[in-house]
């Protein structure tokens, strides 16, 4: 089954449904499965006096509280369905991640069929007893969470009626960047064994290395945050590709997908016709006449390999030349 590959354009639309369609576009150019915005209400996601994360005072206002960042960020239900129906026409799933109740409701209403439930809900028993009851896909983000926490999150999602299967759980670190030392991207197959689900891996980290490891290594979904320009303003730009390099991203793991192939070890179409070329025979390192007895001394290998295998050698030692032999002849 082919990678799903979200590309993640977040809030980096600015409020802006025109820069929206934008990262539509660029999400279709570069070959990804589906764009992903995100769905809330600011009154229903944060108090008024709550702090911004680190990395958004650096790359917004650092006199805004968070509330006010996220108010100019929200997109309304004309304006989902307007990306909706954009994403339809471009040929390319909509996504988006819904913070609270009303959001669910509202992305559900509107039939989509995907629910993306982010890090930070992971401890959030009646959101993901919510989502759960919808009986939809569901792919959880895992970031600052602990083995137990995924557990508890993948137990409320199954008994609240969403079957195991259209689970996918995303290893993932919500530091934007995150610096490598703290990817442990072993730690998605420490998910995918303890809890016998679909993983893939949810990236912020600043290059596109780390996503196509993580195909290697098995990742059956990859999300990564994109956006137009990575100068532009807002909290989630610095740390986003640019679309140049989620083409690259995608691309690449496109060519990692067939480069892994089908795990049967065998001769390929395309290295078939080297055999002959490479391999060798055993052949008259010298002259020989017919009756002589063949040893080490008067047969060696050689290239090409169409007459005797190699590997027949201690059979051929020992017996008589059935013909004569001249230096290089085959055997």
């Amino acid at each position: 089954m082919s990678v799903f590959i979200i590309a993640e354009a977040g809030v980096n639309h600015n409020g802006s449904i025109n820069l929206a369609k934008k990262l539509i576009d660029v999400a279709v150019n570069s070959g990804a499965d589906a764009v992903k915005f995100q769905t809330f209400k600011a009154k229903n996601l944060v108090a008024k006096n709550t702090q911004k994360a680190e990395y958004q005072k650096k790359t917004t206002n650092p006199s805004e509280s968070q509330f006010d960042m996220i108010k100019m960020l929200e997109l309304d239900m004309e304006t989902h369905k307007e990306l909706i129906r954009y994403s339809q026409e471009k040929g390319i799933t909509f996504l988006s991640t819904p913070f609270d109740h009303e959001s669910v409701d509202l992305l559900n209403d509107l039939g989509i069929q995907i629910f993306k439930i982010a890090s930070g809900e992971i401890t959030n028993l009646p959101y993901l007893r919510h989502i759960g009851s919808l009986g939809k896909r569901v792919i959880l983000s895992t970031g600052m969470s602990n083995l137990s926490e995924v557990g508890d999150a993948l137990s409320i999602l199954i008994n609240a009626g969403t079957s195991k299967d259209k689970i996918t759980v995303l290893h993932a670190n919500t530091m934007y960047p995150t610096p490598m030392e703290d990817v442990n991207l072993n730690a998605m197959l420490t998910i995918q064994k303890e809890f016998s689900v679909r993983v893939g891996y949810s990236d912020h980290t600043l290059g596109i290395e780390v996503d196509i490891a993580a195909v290697a290594m098995g990742a059956s979904v990859i999300e990564k945050h994109f956006t137009l320009n990575k100068s532009m303003e807002g909290p989630d730009h610095k740390a986003s590709l640019e679309p140049e390099e989620l083409k690259a991203m995608v691309d690449a793991i496109r060519n990692i997908e067939q480069a892994l192939g089908s795990s049967k070890k065998k001769p390929s179409p395309s290295e078939s016709v080297n055999i002959d070329i490479a391999r060798k025979s055993i052949v008259a390192s010298k002259s020989i006449k017919k009756g002589d007895k063949l040893s080490s001394k008067n047969i060696t290998t050689k290239r090409p390999g169409i007459g005797i295998n190699p590997m027949k050698w201690d059979n051929i030692i020992g017996t008589p030349a059935k013909r004569s032999y001249q230096m290089d002849d085959l055997i």
